[in-house]
């Protein structure tokens, strides 16, 4: 599949960022509450894809939720009960980036869980996510897929990049040797979980440009918001001054100004620096 051109995608990532300001006022004016977890492989692409979702929204409004490993006290709760404390109140906007579906992927494969635990997920899961609709929760759920030559691809160019390493762990080196595993799991995941009230959506991601602009597209596609008119704002004048004298700055508690000109943070073979936005 050819590249979709930068100009092209960064005019219709735009568009589309603008609009997504719009579902958040909706949101928080309508008091809604909507959740879109992003699952799929490892350097598929879900990362800066939830960069650029998020990139205008409000923060208080819109959050990413990126849990951790969990602590022996959290392994003791029942599964999803770590999750529920995440979920959005009205008004809110919540991006799982990995979430409950850990269970039916990475820990199914790398043997953190029990068939027991595994198959009593299966079984839950379902009923638990028909609750969140129910109460009128907005849940969306996308797949991000990825070739595994593409996949070995990004990874070594992560490898490479100083700025990028950290996106780099053992278990994700892992996914490699265990890609058909993975592929099982997934496919028996979606056996159980791919249930009308929250269906999965595949996105194709061996170009991270279109997965971006389909998924962001997509997502405003299924939900019906309406432009909110804001209240007029006006800046007010300034008053008049009354006499106060700032005191004067103390040098060793500034920040000193950079030295100018800036050094050239570009690579060593002319290209641009690994960490550039692309």
């Amino acid at each position: 599949m050819k590249r979709l051109p930068r100009k092209t995608y960064e005019k219709e990532l735009f568009r589309l960022q603008g609009e997504l300001v719009k579902l958040q006022e909706w949101v928080r004016v309508e008091g809604r509450r909507v959740v879109v977890i992003f699952e799929g492989r490892d350097a598929a692409g879900k990362g800066s894809t939830i960069k650029r979702v998020s990139e205008y929204l409000n923060p208080r409004v819109a959050r990413i939720a990126a849990l951790p490993a969990p602590t022996e006290r959290e392994r003791s709760q029942w599964y999803f009960q770590r999750y529920i404390e995440h979920l959005p109140a009205a008004g809110e906007i919540v991006l799982f980036d990995r979430s409950w579906y850990n269970r039916a992927g990475v820990e199914r494969v790398m043997g953190f869980c029990t068939q027991e635990e595994h198959a009593r997920f299966l079984h839950q899961c379902p009923i638990f996510e028909r609750l969140l609709v129910e109460d009128g929760i907005l849940l969306r759920k996308y797949w991000f897929s990825v070739s595994d030559e593409e996949q070995e691809r990004r990874f070594h160019a992560r490898l490479k990049d100083p700025m990028r390493q950290w996106k780099l762990s053992p278990m994700d080196l892992e996914s490699i040797t265990r890609w058909e595993d993975y592929s099982r799991a997934k496919d028996e995941m979606f056996v159980h979980t791919d249930i009308p009230e929250a269906p999965w959506y595949d996105v194709e991601s061996e170009d991270k440009r279109r997965a971006r602009i389909n998924m962001i597209a997509h997502l405003l596609s299924t939900i019906p918001y309406e432009e909110v008119r804001r209240a007029e704002l006006k800046i007010p004048h300034r008053p008049p001054a009354t006499g106060y004298r700032r005191p004067p700055r103390r040098p060793e508690t500034s920040v000193p100004d950079l030295r100018l000109p800036l050094p050239d943070y570009r690579s060593a073979d002319g290209g641009a620096c690994p960490g550039s936005r692309s």
